[in-house]
């Protein structure tokens, strides 16, 4: 085969060129410390350096999401272990406002602390977070969820929704609870109403409490207080005894003997309602407690308010009695809304705690993932550029003999 010379200059200086551009790329992997710097170099361990790439870059927006749902959460939970604190001394307050020993004036004490305690629960209430947003709001975070009306009560402004964020990739966090749910859907020990009726017994002084809820799994358990309320009727024979039916009365689901004495109170419990019974009956009343469907939820600030008006008005005795039973009830029943929450709190730290951990995990095996697919190893690369220089050397060398090889120097 014929072989010219311009033939052998070219096949000499391309291989010079190639045996030059491998050692070349090898520097390049050695001064970087990567094996792959094109995706030509291995197209299969390029996508999926992509792809892990990708992930990493979710990992770290899980990452910024757990830090800002765990400082979300931590405020909520200290400003609802501050309203624990108040609500405590709140219902110290209302104990010490049932003795009967206390004066009007030793009750207007009480009650002004009291407006105290509720500006300061006010106030947490419309707590904001960082960002200025309301914490107690629900979705609607430049809201004020709480605003005190013309009339003394409190209304909520805000939603009932949950803002969530997403700290993993099947997994959303609720970072936020709506006041609503914590402050207003408060079961209302107070929410039924008794009418005394006395026509049928003229000289009668009896008279009756508020009724009390003082037990809600007994008032809604089986047998349950009758849906449509119930009757007490006193004998009109024997005026001490009275019996209680349902409504409309069909049968006796009760009966019960007053004290003689009319300086003491007597109380009826049935099924998880407390009623007092004062003053002496003299046969044929009839009390109908019965439901109301508006009050069946009362908000704790509503709660205190109500609690501070009837201290400092001139209420008699059994109306502070009354008041004091129900406030001390309702304020039970808050307190045990807020800790179901802060219990609630504390199971999503917990779970962003072991998110974290996971999260954390799962970027250290991606990350020696990448390594695996992109470092080089040096060794097995340094050995490669020593016999790539060799190469490259021979090629060079060759070359100068070869080139020097022609017929005139065959002439001389």
């Amino acid at each position: 085969m014929r072989i010219s010379t311009i033939q052998a200059f070219n096949n000499g200086v391309a291989g010079i060129q190639r045996n030059y551009a491998n050692a070349t790329r090898t520097q390049e992997q050695i001064s970087t410390g990567n094996r792959i710097l094109t995706p030509a170099d291995d197209p299969v361990a390029s996508v999926r350096l992509l792809q892990l790439e990708q992930q990493q870059n979710v990992l770290t927006q899980y990452k910024d999401n757990l830090t800002a749902a765990n400082n979300s959460l931590t405020q909520e939970e200290v400003t609802l272990n501050s309203v624990n604190t108040i609500l405590q001394r709140v219902r110290e307050l209302a104990v010490q406002a049932g003795n009967g020993a206390l004066s009007n004036a030793d009750r207007q004490s009480i009650a002004a602390e009291l407006g105290a305690r509720e500006e300061e629960l006010f106030g947490l209430m419309n707590t904001r977070n960082a960002r200025g947003e309301y914490l107690f709001a629900g979705f609607q975070g430049k809201t004020q969820p709480f605003v005190r009306e013309g009339d003394g009560s409190y209304s909520y402004q805000g939603d009932e929704g949950q803002r969530k964020l997403q700290v993993a990739s099947s997994l959303d966090l609720a970072i936020s609870d709506s006041g609503k749910k914590i402050f207003q859907n408060v079961t209302n020990a107070g929410r039924l109403d008794a009418v005394l009726d006395a026509s049928l017994a003229p000289g009668s002084t009896l008279s009756v409490s508020a009724p009390l809820v003082q037990d809600e799994v007994a008032f809604a358990g089986s047998p349950a207080f009758p849906d449509t309320g119930i009757e007490i009727r006193f004998d009109p024979t024997d005026p001490q005894r009275y019996d209680v039916y349902d409504i409309p009365a069909a049968a006796v689901l009760a009966s019960g003997r007053m004290d003689a004495d009319d300086a003491t109170s007597d109380q009826l419990v049935f099924r998880g309602v407390s009623v007092q019974f004062d003053g002496v009956p003299v046969g044929g009343e009839s009390i109908q407690i019965t439901a109301d469907p508006t009050r069946q939820k009362q908000g704790i600030l509503d709660t205190i308010a109500q609690l501070r008006a009837s201290l400092e008005s001139p209420a008699t005795g059994l109306q502070v009695r009354d008041a004091v039973a129900v406030a001390l009830t309702n304020l039970d029943h808050g307190m045990s809304t807020v800790d179901s929450v802060r219990g609630e709190i504390g199971a999503r730290l917990n779970i962003i705690d072991s998110t974290q951990t996971d999260n954390e995990d799962v970027a250290l095996v991606n990350k020696s993932v990448q390594a695996d697919l992109r470092e080089l190893d040096y060794a097995e690369a340094l050995s490669r550029l020593s016999f790539q220089s060799i190469v490259l050397e021979a090629a060079q060398q060759s070359y100068v003999k070869i080139s020097s090889l022609n017929l005139f120097n065959q002439l001389r």
